[in-house]
């Protein structure tokens, strides 16, 4: 990997590599959502949990992903990694940092969400 003249280390993030490391942290942030629901004895209790969690992460989830996808395409391409931080020199330049932790965050919630409507029938049976 090279660096460019700001400083950034290259290549710069594209849409689809954080699409697919947020799917995989999603998909391993199931597995505490099942133990946690299964940590709730009462049975209409344990449906209210899946419930609830399944409304707020699908609430704030797409509220992300909306807020992320608009801070990249408000950067107009200049996407930077975390890791680029130090090449931030005035606040209007937060704005390539900000739009992949949003979009992240986003769909990591999504797939929480989604999870939890899968989960509701298994609950709801037991």
């Amino acid at each position: 990997m090279g660096v460019d003249q700001e400083g950034v280390i290259m290549p710069r993030l594209r849409p689809m590599d954080v699409v697919r490391r947020s799917l995989v942290v999603g998909l391993l942030g199931v597995v505490p959502l099942v133990v946690a629901t299964l940590g709730v004895t009462d049975g209409s209790a344990r449906e209210e949990f899946v419930t609830v969690v399944g409304f707020l992460a699908g609430l704030l989830g797409a509220g992300s992903t909306v807020t992320g996808a608009g801070f990249w395409w408000a950067s107009a391409g200049d996407i930077r990694r975390m890791r680029d931080w130090g090449t931030v020199t005035t606040q209007a330049a937060s704005i390539t940092l900000i739009g992949p932790v949003f979009l992240r965050c986003g769909l990591i919630l999504l797939v929480l969400a989604v999870a939890s409507l899968g989960l509701y029938p298994l609950v709801a049976s037991l």
